[in-house]
């Protein structure tokens, strides 16, 4: 049976690689090592697709080492165990060490990533991980910083259509057809960067068509012969969290324009609704704030409404809200008062309440002092009288700093009217 094209494909050299460019292109870092013939351990982060294991073995066969793989799925520290026994037994000296090759090593276990960490000091191998996940999260703290770390990006667009016409002229089975990329957009944006995708798209084309006929490719036809989800968009991976992530900052940065377009991105990627209406009830809070309280009513309204009509007719509100939080005055001084209150809370430990602020119930306490000497304010004009409500260690600290906003300035100025310079900012 024939290797999938994908496969057959695999480039064997660092000239036939195709992409990230910022690594092992000419004079590019990763580069310089593997020609040098020495590579440090390190970790391969990027999605799908990209290239990391090709890297992998192409850096292997250059430096003509042996080479283990491991794959985080199917092995456990038994496993890792043998092969380092085994990395180290058969190495002579001075040559480069035996590569080990860990695929998805983000799904290994804290046990089984700390059965590398002696290997890996001592040199008996060179550990090449790879991961479509963060390794800051991922990776345990150790082995990370006795790692390198190199990023990958999808290919570019550029890179996909070199892959395509390479593909169609040297493929051993491809060549054996009359193929014709007439148009392309529908499988770079199908392919999405992911180059084995983008393979498997190409041939998945070309064996649905009739054979000794020639292929035409178009935009039509590849969507006629996928009828998927062009989106590539992982709702428990990195994407999940980039997307969430520049959608909030774009509703902080006030660009509704912005907002709306990664709403869209996670609505066509079929995110959860109230995943991304409680996102927007934190926003509210965190950076609208006191400048415009009732954007949480919104948000919480936006949030109740969702949970109740889902999709797709939930887009609705959250595009209400959405705008509406990024349109709005922005403040987070609530957020920072209530971050410098838990600081001084971890910092100055469990102050005593005072014995005015106490109540007293009974007449033990009565006589303690309990509650002797409060100022009820409504007994008093504006129902406010000055008082001290802090511990007797804090009572000049401040933790609230009212933002330049019209309605925050309205708050600051009835807090120096009530309080005098002690609000004065």
């Amino acid at each position: 049976m024939s290797q999938p094209l994908a496969e057959r494909l695999r480039p064997r050299t660092l000239d036939e690689y195709i992409g990230q460019k910022h690594l092992v292109g000419e004079g590019a870092v990763l580069r310089k090592m593997i020609d040098a013939g020495r590579v440090p351990s390190f970790i391969l982060w990027g999605p799908p697709g990209v290239g990391k294991t090709t890297l992998a073995q192409i850096i292997a066969n250059k430096l003509a080492t042996p080479f283990y793989t491991l794959s985080a799925v199917t092995s456990g520290v038994k496993d890792v165990r043998e092969v380092i026994d085994k990395a180290g037994r058969g190495r002579f000296f001075n040559e480069a060490s035996p590569i080990l090759f860990i695929d998805e090593i983000h799904r290994f276990s804290k046990s089984q990533q700390d059965s590398l960490l002696g290997a890996v000091e001592k040199g008996v191998i060179t550990l090449i991980g790879a991961t479509t996940e963060n390794p800051s999260f991922e990776v345990i703290r150790p082995l990370l910083s006795r790692c390198q770390l190199y990023v990958l990006k999808p290919l570019e667009p550029d890179d996909m259509l070199e892959l395509l016409n390479r593909a169609i002229t040297k493929d051993v089975e491809l060549c054996k057809r009359s193929i014709e990329l007439k148009e392309t957009g529908a499988m770079l944006r199908y392919g999405g960067g992911d180059a084995r995708k983008l393979l498997n798209i190409l041939e998945l084309v070309v064996e649905a068509s009739p054979a000794g006929e020639p292929v035409v490719i178009t935009d039509e036809l590849v969507v006629s012969r996928l009828q998927q989800n062009p989106l590539a968009y992982d709702k428990d991976g990195e994407m999940h969290y980039d997307i969430i992530s520049a959608f909030i900052k774009s509703i902080r940065g006030s660009d509704p324009d912005a907002a709306l377009y990664w709403l869209a991105r996670m609505i066509e990627g079929g995110e959860d609704p109230k995943f991304i209406a409680r996102r927007l009830v934190i926003s509210a809070a965190e950076d609208i704030g006191l400048a415009n309280p009732n954007a949480l009513l919104l948000a919480n309204a936006a949030f109740d409404a969702v949970t109740k009509i889902g999709w797709p007719e939930g887009r609705i509100p959250l595009a209400e809200a959405t705008v509406y939080l990024a349109t709005s005055a922005k403040s987070n001084s609530a957020y920072l008062g209530i971050d410098a209150a838990l600081e001084l809370v971890r910092r100055t430990g469990n102050q005593p309440v005072p014995l005015h602020l106490r109540n007293a119930p009974t007449k033990l306490m009565k006589d303690l002092g309990y509650h002797d000497g409060y100022k009820y304010p409504h007994d008093y004009p504006g129902h406010f009288i000055p008082q001290q409500y802090l511990p007797d260690a804090l009572a000049d600290e401040r933790l609230w700093h009212g933002q330049h906003n019209p309605h925050e300035d309205k708050l600051c100025q009835r807090m120096v009217d009530c309080w005098g310079d002690k609000f004065k900012d």
